[in-house]
């Protein structure tokens, strides 16, 4: 079995941003009880930026300005690959560094090259090190946190088991910080149940991390579309990820995997993407693109807001003003104002006729 574990920043830095020596020491222990009872680990590792604090003289706290993060990611990520190493190698195991950015998962060829390279180290027996690459990530492009991209690794690499590390024991069914006598939810298992949490989920938990349990949630939705298992769990559990392995009670929030798989690219477009617009759409056409897998053309579009440009994601909306579905647009705000409602013969030459094709349309459940 092919398993990712995920730890956050919060798990992972002490409150100045240097590196906890201790917890990196125990995430590969229970790496190395993985591998020795044969399954493969793929570790999606926080930290980089703030065990890039302490080194570049910065006070405790998350800087705001997207270049200066990028460059504590610098220094900060080979320290932390270093402690890795250190860690992993009193258990004869290998690990090798593995940046990613959104557009690995949206272009195919990217998509597939970092899966290839994901497997071969694999089989190699090595222990792949994900991180973000903060360092040179388009702040218009990325997604600032690891929780998505854990999951979607999990689907790239067939994962049957994702592990999100935290700070706290689980999904309480309200913020834990705000109501300390919230219980936690042993199990969720469908989503709507889910969505109800994700609304309830407060953001990140300290100031030196980015997620929160809201994204944690948001990247179970996405490994559960997967068919991937998710627990959500404290990290200084004992054996928190061998107990999620064995399906033990009690060792945080399990997300059941959904049947039907969806794609990468429909997962990417639908629960991945921020988007930059909206989309309203008459009855027919919702009809169209949720029953027939039908594309969007501008004849069945009733309204819309935002400024996008070709290939930006937008969300679409029934006359009910519920959000059914999410896509990538072929054509700009500008050019869409003057073809509204238009019929595909009415179209200016030159207009795609597809206001979004359904082959990048990610209808919800």
């Amino acid at each position: 079995m092919i398993v990712v574990v995920k730890i956050g920043t919060s798990s992972i830095t002490e409150a100045d941003g240097s590196i906890r020596a201790e917890a990196v020491a125990k995430l590969s222990g229970e790496v190395a009880a993985l591998v020795a009872q044969g399954h493969q680990a793929v570790v999606v590792s926080s930290g980089a930026i703030g065990a890039g604090l302490p080194v570049l003289g910065f006070a405790p706290g998350r800087p705001r300005d997207p270049v200066t993060l990028q460059a504590l990611s610098a220094v900060g990520q080979s320290r932390l690959m270093a402690l890795y190493q250190e860690r992993l190698d009193g258990y004869g195991l290998i690990c090798g560094q593995v940046l990613l950015a959104p557009r690995d998962f949206l272009e195919r060829a990217q998509y597939l090259h970092a899966q290839r390279t994901l497997g071969r180290l694999l089989k190699l027996g090595v222990v792949p090190i994900v991180n973000e690459n903060d360092a040179v990530a388009d702040d218009a492009i990325r997604w600032g946190d690891n929780d998505r991209i854990a999951a979607l690794v999990a689907h790239m690499v067939g994962a049957e088991l994702l592990v999100l590390l935290t700070d706290i024991d689980g999904v309480h069914t309200s913020d834990p910080r705000v109501d300390a006598d919230a219980p936690v939810v042993e199990e969720i298992a469908n989503l709507s149940l889910l969505e109800e949490l994700v609304a309830a989920a407060g953001g990140a938990g300290t100031d030196r991390g980015s997620g929160g349990m809201a994204s944690k949630l948001a990247a179970a939705r996405i490994a559960s579309l997967s068919g991937v298992r998710t627990v959500i769990a404290a990290a200084h559990r004992h054996q928190v990820v061998a107990d999620a392995l064995a399906c033990e009670p009690g060792p945080g929030t399990t997300v059941a995997a959904q049947p039907r798989r969806m794609s990468a690219r429909k997962l990417w477009i639908g629960y991945a993407m921020v988007p930059s617009g909206t989309l309203w759409v008459d009855d027919g056409a919702r009809r169209a693109m949720t029953e027939r897998g039908a594309s969007l053309l501008a004849v069945g579009i009733t309204g819309f807001e935002g400024d996008f440009q070709p290939g930006d994601a937008t969300e679409v909306r029934g006359s009910d003003g519920q959000v059914f579905a999410r896509g990538l647009v072929e054509i700009s705000s500008d050019e869409l104002a003057s073809v509204v409602g238009l019929h595909s013969e009415e179209m200016p030459l030159g207009t795609p006729e597809e206001v979004i094709h359904r082959d990048s349309l990610t209808v919800l459940p």
